[in-house]
């Protein structure tokens, strides 16, 4: 008897598999599926095999960029029970308990954005043989765009030219943006306006004063729209100019007048401070004063009795002041010091 060669075999034994239906099919929908926030998502899973004791089904999660290595298990049925798990145990269910006629599909209800991902339907019934026990599904949750965000930067005057931005942080899928100008004005010159609708970004150059006014920027998706606006003023060159000449000239004044006002305040307490009335006469006069010896009369020193003013009288001819021959006016008082000639 021929042998038989070692694929015919494996070729015949996995046609068996099949006929005798010892075979494990999981089937899922091949596109991906979007639900909007807050509404209930059917992930649809189908197979086939012959359910026993040992049939088990999961349903795993992983997020947005991982790989499946790293999914997180989220509902189990095994042993005829049904186990939810993880952070969305509250809201997995299955759409027939127990799945034990083929259907496996997942509920998840009021769906939040972190819910987008991959989902895994995975069926294990040994010791039925394994052609595709795994299905992958991929849910977006739809989010409508947050208000957008608008921002101005770059130069305003006649000339230049300046970048308007709009970003909404929420909104799926990503929004596209518009920019379009309130109001009826002159259509700006080709190439002066152009438009990212991915970025949001306008940028405006060759600025002219008729590009002043209002602009609104609208983010859409497919779940709505929201929008922002923003004022532009664009300014002559000169004014700039005038403006900043002003402001010196103003700056300028206003440190002349805190420099006067502080001269002048000087000027009034220099006045105030008394003079002085000690000479080096002065002090040796003190020093004899101080050790009971004669004290010699100082020759500038007015006698007492005679007025400040009549010791002194103008000679206008001479051009200074001498002291007065007549003594008829002075009083004379006995001074108490001992005199030296």
């Amino acid at each position: 008897m021929a042998e038989l060669p070692g694929p015919f075999l494996c070729g015949a034994l996995l046609g068996f598999l099949c006929l005798s239906g010892l075979a494990v099919e999981v089937k899922v929908p091949t596109e991906p599926l979007s639900t909007p926030l807050g509404k209930t998502a059917e992930l649809t899973c189908t197979y086939s095999t012959s359910v026993g004791d040992s049939f088990a089904l999961e349903w795993s999660f992983v997020q947005p960029g991982k790989p499946i290595s790293e999914s997180h298990p989220i509902l189990y049925f095994t042993n005829g029970h049904l186990y939810p798990t993880g952070s969305k145990s509250k809201r997995v269910s299955l759409l027939q308990n127990p799945p034990t006629v083929g259907v496996a599909t997942l509920k998840l209800t009021d769906v939040h954005p972190s819910d987008t991902g991959t989902y895994l339907c995975q069926v294990n019934n040994p010791p039925d043989f394994y052609t595709n026990g795994l299905g992958l599904i991929n849910l977006t949750v739809l989010v409508p765009p947050s208000n957008p965000l608008c921002s101005q930067s770059g130069q305003t005057s006649v000339g230049g030219s300046t970048a308007l931005r709009c970003s909404s942080s929420e909104g799926a899928p990503k929004p596209v943006y518009n920019w379009v100008r309130l109001g009826t004005f002159p259509t700006p010159s080709p190439g002066s306006m152009v438009q990212d609708e991915v970025s949001g970004q306008l940028i405006l150059t060759n600025l002219s004063l008729t590009s002043s006014g209002t602009y609104r920027c609208v983010a859409t998706n497919q779940m709505g729209s929201a929008s922002c606006e923003l004022t532009l003023s664009v300014t002559e060159p000169s004014q700039g100019r005038v403006a900043g000449a002003l402001i010196g000239v103003l700056l300028g004044v206003l440190l002349l007048s805190v420099a006067a006002f502080c001269l002048v305040r000087f000027q009034k307490e220099r006045g105030k401070k008394p003079k002085e009335t000690y000479g080096g006469s002065d002090l040796r006069r003190l020093l004899l004063f101080t050790q009971n010896l004669p004290i010699p009369i100082r020759e500038d020193a007015i006698a007492p009795g005679i007025s400040e003013h009549t010791c002194m009288r103008a000679d206008s001819s001479k051009g200074f002041l001498e002291r007065p021959s007549s003594a008829s006016t002075v009083t004379t008082t006995k001074s108490k010091l001992p005199m030296v000639v």
